[in-house]
């Protein structure tokens, strides 16, 4: 797949999900504590539905028999998985949209290689280190804190529309495989506390964001969403990121154009978005983007011609032979 394309599917799930999980979500996060402790019908998992959820027959691991691997018991309002304690050959498993508070059980499952447990009551992700776990998703929970999640061929983990004030917990010595990490629609107010120098894609979306802290250790980070939060400064960047490719501020409060000028540091960056900032009211915004930026390919969502590199040319050729000018003259630049 090209970078365009890439980028162009990016847009298209930063677009989506604030608009179809992340409000929704976070409105019902505000209708009081009423909800947060309502009480479900107690509801365990069974044999019987076990056996119309179970599927996919494999050899076990040591290879002496077969065993079936995939269990799917999404919606089905489920509050007790204490039965899985048993079901240790399970590899995929799909626990969406019930009414679990503990999913400690699964501590038997060292075969597991993906885990989905979105739309529950979960405050914690917790589970001892899964030692073949590469994707986990907790989205939608009432998680409060990053922990628990240290699994060593974690791949990709996604902790989105939580309660998760500040990132903590996440052990770089042990998360050496994780490229993607989802936290969009929590309460998180800074960057800081990312040490995972092998993350690749990162996205923050729909948090209380003003504070760039940290980025300095995400050295393969190709991909990083901002979008929706509070950002009116781009101090952070640093040439330490080197392989940032795209990065979407759509929604934020920068409000000078000048600020584009801290990304210069960032010899890949090919895209950004920086719509529905106040920055953009500027009818000059996309040039001196460019002026600022010259290897910039597009600006949210429109790519810059031949005649727009022109302009942007001239224009910077103008502005430093006025500095020039200003200089032999003793006039500061306005």
């Amino acid at each position: 797949m090209s970078d365009e394309e890439n980028f162009e599917a990016e847009e298209a799930e930063e677009e989506q999900e604030p608009e179809e999980t992340g409000e929704e979500e976070l409105g019902k996060e505000e209708q009081g504590e009423e909800e947060e402790e309502e009480k479900f019908p107690e509801i365990p998992l069974t044999e019987e539905i076990v056996s119309e959820s179970i599927s996919l027959l494999c050899k076990t691991g040591d290879g002496l028999a077969h065993a079936y691997v995939r269990l799917d018991i999404h919606d089905k309002e489920i509050t007790d998985i204490s039965i899985l304690n048993s079901y240790i050959h399970l590899r995929y498993v799909d626990l969406t949209k019930n009414n679990l508070k503990d999913i400690s059980p699964l501590n038997s499952l060292t075969h597991l290689l993906t885990l989905k447990a979105d739309t529950n009551h979960l405050a914690s992700a917790r589970l001892e280190e899964m030692p073949y776990l590469q994707v986990a998703s907790f989205n939608q929970n009432k998680i409060k804190a990053i922990d628990g999640v240290n699994h060593p061929l974690l791949e990709h983990l996604s902790m989105s529309f939580n309660e998760i004030h500040q990132i903590s917990g996440l052990d770089p010595s042990k998360l050496n495989r994780l490229h993607t990490l989802e936290l969009r629609g929590n309460k998180l107010t800074s960057t800081a506390g990312l040490y995972l120098p092998n993350l690749k894609n990162l996205f923050l979306g729909a948090n209380l964001i003003s504070s760039l802290e940290g980025l300095e250790r995400l050295e393969h980070l190709t991909t990083l969403h901002l979008r929706d939060n509070q950002i009116g400064s781009l101090d952070g960047f640093s040439d330490c990121n080197k392989q940032l490719q795209y990065i979407n501020l759509r929604g934020n409060n920068l409000a000078s154009i000048k600020e584009t000028k801290k990304l210069q540091c960032l010899p890949k960056l090919r895209a950004i978005v920086l719509s529905e900032n106040p920055c953009e009211d500027d009818e000059t915004c996309r040039i001196e983007v460019l002026v600022n930026l010259r290897r910039l390919e597009r600006l949210d969502k429109e790519e810059y011609t031949d005649d727009d590199r022109e302009e942007a040319e001239q224009l910077a050729e103008q502005r430093k032979q006025e500095e020039l000018a200003n200089e032999d003259t003793g006039t500061p630049l306005s």
